[in-house]
């Protein structure tokens, strides 16, 4: 009986520490433009009036920063509270491996008592497996599509497995959020509210689109009415904290994965036409976009929010960045051993505790760039090229100094390289510049004008959505953040292909995707001096009708120079979330992402 009671107030203990602890809210937004806060005061278009209240009763960070410019590598970070390329997970093409080895700070919160919940947008491997990373409840619903849950939108329990959409994206996860809280009110909890938005495909029903009359760009209009829908869910869930005097009991993290894509141009294509084009949100006054390591590909929305702990009313000006999220909700969540993080715990410096930086440098490698910031000077190399700016008074870095400063520079460079070798695989850069970032570059950093051709201008729209992958028997489109390869008869069936490549064997494919009808797929290659695809060259594999994502890596035998590839799919449609081809390293050299 003595026995029993020691374990009974063991219990007891633990569950009064965790009922102790503050509620952890983090929200995430996809491709958000640095620009599209209304506190930020930076456009006269934009309406958050929720996401201004929020900043209004804790701090706007201006120097708030991603961990990469493009979607699988910043959540990665995010997520685990590394910089991601600690465990090679450096682009959307790189394989999870090295991210299912990592421990979540879902799992850590989770273990130190909190009941964790995630809506939205993974983008880390299969829906249906996001609960091994330490989620309870999940409710991934990011498009139109069915999508992997075991919960209902108003918070009830069913199994793990594909359900219908009950709302409209952006709406479901605000309102499976709120039933989360409503259902947690007397327990530690955090919420990952991942909005896949203002994110292509441009989706919003008429309702929001409606509260943004007037001339104006189409895909403006769009990105706007998705914010709108983010700001209500907001509003949402802070009401439904305030409901239940939560309010000062929650830390909220509010932050952008990274910049709006602009494609340079800007162009208004049609909304239902160019999946991959200008997602119609804006990074101003910040130069260049996402996929660039510049300030507009970078620095995001970034807010946080604790009332009646970190004083209202804030701009903090200090370099940020999303991996301290993790830091701190440890340090709040009082989880002290074997973190190991790369991030700080943020509290010290916005209660004025701590009146120094939080970071004395900030590091980032994303592909062939890498960069750099230590207090105002931020050092950006892309391939060969490379820029020193002050941001002191040059925030739209439109002033190399390098040749000014070589002093600086070279510090910087040094640093950066001793940063960037202890990564996994080390370096200041991962193989060359595309053509893509090359002209960004020209074009943000260097003001060379990139002009499209006219009477070609659709052609190159499609062969820069598909990223120059061509379909055969079939038609590739892009929706609700993946790729669909369609059949376009019963009798051949479909396959992408890339020709004029120059891959030195040995090399490997990865490809995850979800197909509707069982069947076999294969990657086919051709080498320097074959005229054709030889039988010898193609290695095939068994793909499943399931619900749920397949993971292949296929291993390519092939000797010499792969000068052309093609990749084959079973009848009916296939969804591709990921395809990389890789060299022996595990370095990407050719993919497809969304």
């Amino acid at each position: 009986m003595k026995r029993f009671f020691t374990i009974l107030l063991c219990a007891l203990s633990g569950l009064a520490q965790a009922v102790d602890k503050p509620n952890i809210i983090l929200i995430y937004t996809d491709d958000h433009g640095h620009a599209d806060l209304g506190i930020y005061g930076a456009v006269k278009d934009i309406k958050t009036p929720n996401l201004d209240a929020l900043a209004r009763s804790g701090v706007v960070a201006t120097h708030g920063y991603s961990t990469a410019p493009q979607c699988v590598p910043s959540r990665g970070g995010l997520m685990t509270g590394k910089f991601q390329g600690r465990f090679d997970l450096d682009n959307n093409g790189s394989a999870l491996d090295g991210f299912n080895k990592e421990t979540t700070i879902a799992t850590r919160l989770q273990n130190a008592g909190y009941v964790t919940a995630q809506f939205g947008k993974w983008h880390l491997g299969p829906p249906n497996e996001i609960t091994r990373h330490g989620f309870k409840h999940v409710y991934s619903q990011h498009g139109g599509q069915k999508f992997a849950a075991n919960m209902t939108i108003d918070g009830k329990d069913r199994p793990m497995s594909d359900l219908s959409p009950e709302a409209y994206h952006l709406d479901g996860c605000s309102k499976a959020a709120a039933s989360i809280i409503e259902r947690y009110k007397d327990q530690p909890f955090f919420l990952y509210v991942a909005y896949r938005g203002p994110h292509t495909p441009l989706d919003a029903p008429q309702s929001y689109l409606d509260r943004f009359p007037g001339k104006m760009p189409e895909r403006r209009r769009a990105a706007l009415a998705m914010l709108s829908a983010i700001d209500d869910g907001v509003g949402l869930i802070t009401s439904t904290l305030k409901k239940h005097h939560l309010t000062e009991k929650t830390l909220i993290f509010f932050i952008g994965d990274n910049g709006a894509p602009l494609k340079i141009h800007k162009t208004d294509s049609p909304l239902n036409g160019d999946a991959g084009g200008w997602d119609g949100s804006l990074n101003t006054p910040l130069n260049g976009e996402k996929g660039m390591l510049s300030e507009g590909g970078m620095s995001t929305p970034y807010l946080i929010a604790w009332p009646g702990t970190i004083p209202e009313g804030q701009v903090y000006e200090h370099p940020i960045t999303a991996l301290d999220f993790a830091a701190t909700a440890c340090e709040v969540a009082s989880i002290t051993h074997q973190m190991n993080l790369d991030g700080v715990n943020l509290l010290p410096h916005l209660t004025g505790e701590n009146k120094t930086a939080p970071h004395e440098t900030l590091y980032w490698r994303w592909m062939a760039q890498s960069a750099v910031r230590e207090g105002t000077w931020k050092l950006l190399r892309g391939g060969e090229r490379e820029y020193l700016y002050d941001l002191s008074n040059d925030r739209e870095e439109k002033h190399n100094l390098a040749k000014q400063h070589p002093e600086i520079a070279t510090r910087l460079r040094s640093k950066l390289k001793i940063w960037a070798d202890t990564l996994n695989p080390p370096g200041m850069a991962l193989g060359q510049m595309a053509a893509t970032w090359n002209d960004y570059f020209d074009h943000y950093l260097d003001g060379k004008a990139i002009v499209s051709t006219p009477g070609k201008a659709a052609k190159a729209k499609t062969e820069e959505g598909m990223q120059g992958w061509l379909a055969r028997n079939g038609t590739l489109s892009q929706k609700a953040g993946v790729f669909l390869l369609t059949s376009d008869n019963k009798a051949q069936a479909p396959f992408i292909t890339r020709s004029q490549l120059k891959l030195q064997s040995p090399l490997s494919a990865l490809l995850i995707i979800q197909s509707d009808t069982a069947g076999t797929g294969g990657v086919a290659w051709r080498m320097e001096g074959d005229k054709d695809f030889l039988p010898t060259n193609r290695v095939a594999f068994k793909v499943n009708a399931v619900s749920g994502w397949q993971i292949y890596e296929v291993q390519l035998p092939a000797k010499g120079k792969m000068i052309h590839l093609r990749v084959h799919f079973p009848l009916g449609i296939t969804q591709i979330q990921t395809l990389a081809i890789k060299d022996a390293a595990g370095k990407v050299l050719l993919s497809l992402q969304p």
